[in-house]
Parts: C-alpha cells; structure tokens; sequence
C-alpha cells in the first residue's frame, strides 16, 4: 500500500505505510540498500544529477520507506532520517540558528538537549535562555527581535509538566519565530504537532519506533515552510542513519501500535495504584486525573505511553538509591520504549525555574512489556527498601 489516507484505522496505517511491495517484486518489506556510489547512465545525467537517486547520504530506497511512513503519521511535508535521538534535537537547530539569533528552550528539556545548547550553541554565538514550561501565551514577553526559535517538550523529561503548544506557536509565529518540538513521548500515534502548529516535529525512534533498546536513530518532520532549510542543512552535515538501523526501526513501527496501547494500559494502571501507596508523594503522569495538567493533555493528546515519574515521601538519595537497589524486574539503564521496565534517578540540579518544589527524590519508571501485578510486586520492593533507610 504506497499510500495512506486517514480514513485508515492507526494499525492499518502502520502495517501499510511507507513502500509499495509491488516496486519489490512483491517482497512485503522493501529491500535494505547499503550505498555510498550510485552509478549514473551518462555523463549529461550525471551532470545534471537528474536521478533520484545520486549519493548514499542523499537517500535510498529504504531510507525513502521509512521517512515516507512517518511523513504518513505525522502529515509532514518531509522527514531526514538521523543516527539518533540526540541527532534529531541538533540538526534542525543547527539548521535555523546562526551567531546573534536568540533561542528559547523550555526549562524541564531533555537534558542532552540543554547540554548542546550550553556548549555547542553558545559557542556558535547563539543566545540560548530558558522558559518555565507553564509559560503559555505568556512567553510573548520572552520574545525578543532576534529570537528564531522556540523549542518545546511536551510532556516535560522527568517531571511531566504538559506546554500549552497552540498558545506557545500562536506568540512564537506573531514574532517570526519558528516552533521545533520533541514529541519522543507521545508518539505521533498520540499527538500530531504539525496539527497543532508545531514547525519541526523531532522523535527519538530509539524509543517506541524501534521498541527493543537495540537500535538508535532519530526523524525529524516538517511542514512545507521548513522542510527545505531542513532537508539542505541535513545534506550539508552528512548526518545520515545506516540501513540496517533504519529498516529495524521500519521493522519496529509495524507493532508500535498494539506495543504502545499495552505500555499506555500498564503505565496507566501502574500509576493509579501508586497514588495510594505508602513512601509515595505524588505520581507524576498527565493521564491521571489527578495530574494539575490533566486537562491541558487531555485537550491536546489522544494517548499516553509508558513513562512517567514519581516522587518518594520525604528522604533524599539514600532513599532515592535505596529504593533503585532492590529492583529486580526493572533494570537501571537510561532510554526507554522498549518491552523491558527500566528505573532511573532524576535530577533537576540544572534546571533555572522548572525545579519543583517536591517533597522527595524523583525516580521515573519506563513500564515495559511484562505483566502487570510482576511490577507492582517489585516496586514494592523498592518502596520497602526506601522506607528501611
């Protein structure tokens, strides 16, 4: 199926997206090219560079599948295909700022996010501040001549805070400012930016993309206003994936579907339990009615997937490692979207106005593919071993 109308249902589109078979001989999975020359029939063709394809930075036809299926989900005019996560955060800022300009990164980013920005950007004479997450339309006032672009996370690594995206890009395209948003957790099964203003859509496909905490890469989306800039700086940097990780990540997005629906149910379950658990403060997870931005996710988003973070009652990093140590389902290791629980330590010691206050450490859980009742069991585990110190 080489096209993908929305009337589809989301398995469907996934299934489906991205190659024809029939330009395969029928092969259900396009073929995994791994190129660096490209012949050229002639001189004048060669010349000209009028084939489609001419480098193996400049895309192949598996490179081709995979951004085709995301441009289907995400509605986007064009997508580059990057090593990793963290590929997909620095290209498009590299793309759209230069020395002098003014970028606007949200408080709670991802933290290898803040990292290039505090060294690589600063050092390229970009002006970098950063903006609580609850800023809205209010980040008008933070908006100055040179401000290029506002970049968001939604929701927010590690604390979960939800942005207000329809009031952040309604200010931000007053001011000619462009808006780049990391939507790792949401999916575009869960929350389209392009459909709510958003320029630049970003995604870890580490993450639910890929699903098996064995492949990195990164996509990047845009909308016709941007994608050439996009697409001329990624030739410009080189930054290309290989073909074995694109094709598993392709591989992957055939089941993210009915992966991410049971990560939503068990992280959903998981969290709701732990509200009323003792050496628990506060479950920080948007989808829970309890959450102050309930209503702002559930405005916004059609899904929620499976990481969210929670805050112990009282203690610090005794407690914090404590509670880690006695694990033995989840296993400590950063990323997350794949079919294994994982637990990390958060930390907000770099953080301007987005820290807290909490009443005790934070510990985001990634709830995996395993059953249920298993994890409450080891996070009861922790729990006990946090409450002994």
């Amino acid at each position: 199926m080489a096209t993908d109308g929305s009337e589809l249902g989301i398995n469907t589109r996934l299934a489906h997206s991205g190659n024809n078979p029939h330009d395969y001989f029928g092969f259900v999975n396009p073929p995994v090219v791994h190129a660096s020359t490209v012949l050229y029939p002639n001189a004048a063709t060669m010349a000209a560079r009028s084939q489609k394809y001419t480098y193996g930075t400049r895309g192949t036809p598996t490179t081709d599948a995979l951004a085709h299926a995301i441009d289907a989900l995400e509605g986007s005019d064009g997508t580059i295909i990057v090593p990793s996560g963290l590929a997909a955060v620095t290209i498009p800022l590299l793309a759209f700022l230069s020395a002098g300009d003014h970028v606007l990164i949200v408080d709670s980013v991802y933290h290898p996010t803040r990292n290039f920005a505090d060294t690589m950007l600063k050092r390229l004479g970009v002006e970098v501040e950063y903006y609580d997450p609850y800023a809205g339309a209010g980040i008008a006032g933070l908006i100055k001549p040179n401000t290029k672009v506002v970049f968001t996370e939604s929701p927010a690594s590690n604390t979960f805070e939800v942005q207000d995206v329809p009031a952040i890009v309604k200010a931000a395209h007053a001011a000619g400012a462009i808006v780049m948003m990391d939507n790792t957790w949401a999916t575009p099964l869960y929350f389209r930016p392009l459909d709510h203003g958003v320029d630049i859509s970003i995604h870890a496909a580490t993450k639910y993309p890929a699903g098996h905490s064995d492949v990195l890469l990164g996509t990047v989306s845009a909308n016709a206003d941007c994608w050439k800039q996009l697409c001329e700086t990624f030739y410009t940097m080189g930054c290309c994936a290989g073909p074995d990780d694109v094709y598993q990540v392709l591989r992957g997005l055939r089941t993210m579907g009915v992966r991410l629906d049971h990560h939503q149910k068990s992280a959903l379950a998981i969290a709701g339990w732990l509200e009323s658990q003792p050496g628990v403060a506060r479950v920080l997870h948007p989808a829970l009615p309890s959450h102050p931005d309930h209503a702002v996710w559930k405005r916004d988003f059609s899904g929620s997937s499976g990481i969210f973070s929670i805050v112990l009652k009282g203690g610090g990093q005794k407690q914090q490692h404590a509670f880690l140590d006695a694990l033995r389902i989840f296993g400590l290791g950063y990323s997350w979207g794949g079919y294994e629980s994982l637990a990390v330590p958060v930390f907000l010691g770099d953080r301007i106005v987005a820290k807290g206050p909490y009443d005790g450490p934070l510990i985001r859980l990634q709830i995996g593919l395993e059953d249920v009742e298993d994890l409450k069991v080891d996070i009861l585990r922790g729990l006990a071993a946090a409450a002994a110190v």
